[in-house]
């Protein structure tokens, strides 16, 4: 009986020490492995993407509606610039009225010249309003037809406002006038001679000229605002879905039967930077896409607060 009882004891002893651990062992190697494939390496089928799930183009009908052309550009006052003036005559400098850097009315007087011929005195004048420097002549200089004989800054000014490179195709028919507001200066006023500047590095400008009943300062900050055009009832659709933008584009029409759309040449007017007027190529009704194809969406970021005084931001794309 001894024997027996001692046998089962060593038996139970065997199953504590060894058996026990090594089955917990597999046990958990076993769960190990499987979270292990779930994490890393998920089922091929779970994995792939069905068609009824993709992502698909949006499209979106032909409509009427309002376009307004308009555009606020923002600039500073500016002198006009300084030019040469040249002599009309040929004689000799027999008086000097102005010194070098004097302000001047349109019609002072400024030198006179006596004429070699026909024989007699000649007054030369300021051609407008400003200031006279770099004088080149002195009483007894002779002088000739074409010769340079003082610098004019007019008492003039304009406002030159700067522009992105990319907006100058909505400024292709401008007009002549703008509406100018000056930062803490006058009532918004009308400033004349609208014309777009693009320098030799490609920077682009426009640039009006502010009348002269206006009391203004060079380097005064303001704003130019141009109404370039406007149409109510017409055919619109979003910038994104056309392909060019001046004149003439493409787009692409959806006949929602499933097939690939139809690229379609369109004839363009107004647009605002966000819609644009289509005059001729498409109907009232039709759909098209909202995307031309390739186009990259904008990525919108979404931020959420995770936990107190914790920020998460989620970027996706905003078809």
């Amino acid at each position: 009986m001894r024997q027996g009882g001692a046998a089962g004891k060593a038996a139970v002893i065997v199953w504590r020490r060894w058996i026990f651990p090594l089955l917990l062992v597999l046990v958990f190697g076993a769960c190990a492995a499987a979270l292990v494939k779930i994490a890393f390496f998920p089922d091929a089928t779970e994995a792939m993407v069905s068609p009824e799930s993709s992502i698909v183009d949006p499209v979106i009908p032909v409509e009427r509606g309002s376009v307004v052309n308009a555009l606020t550009l923002s600039g500073n006052v500016a002198r006009d610039d300084a030019f040469p003036v040249r002599s009309e005559i040929t004689g000799t400098v027999i008086a000097v009225h102005v010194s070098d850097g004097a302000t001047v009315a349109a019609g002072q007087k400024l030198f006179t010249i006596r004429q070699d011929e026909p024989k007699k005195d000649v007054d030369v004048v300021a051609p407008e309003a400003g200031d006279v420097s770099e004088i080149a002549l002195v009483k007894g200089q002779a002088t000739s037809t074409g010769t340079e004989i003082f610098t004019l800054t007019p008492a003039r000014y304009h406002l030159l406002a700067t522009v992105e490179p990319v907006q100058l195709y909505r400024l292709v028919n401008a007009p002549a006038d703008a509406s100018v507001t000056i930062t803490g200066g006058p009532a918004p006023f009308v400033c004349t001679g609208v014309r777009v500047q693009v320098s030799a590095e490609g920077t682009a400008s426009v640039r009006c000229a502010v009348p002269g009943d206006q009391v203004v300062f060079a380097g005064l900050p303001a704003t130019m605002d141009l109404a370039l055009g406007q149409v109510d009832d017409a055919l619109v659709v979003p910038v994104t879905a056309v392909q060019g933008g001046a004149g003439t584009g493409n787009v692409w029409v959806d006949a929602g039967d499933g097939a690939e759309p139809e690229e379609r040449a369109v004839e363009l007017g107004v647009s605002d930077g966000a819609m644009v007027e289509v005059v001729s190529g498409l109907e009232e009704g039709e759909s098209i896409r909202q995307f031309v194809p390739g186009f990259v969406a904008p990525v919108e970021e979404v931020c959420y607060e995770v936990a107190p005084g914790v920020e998460q931001c989620d970027s996706g794309v905003s078809w």
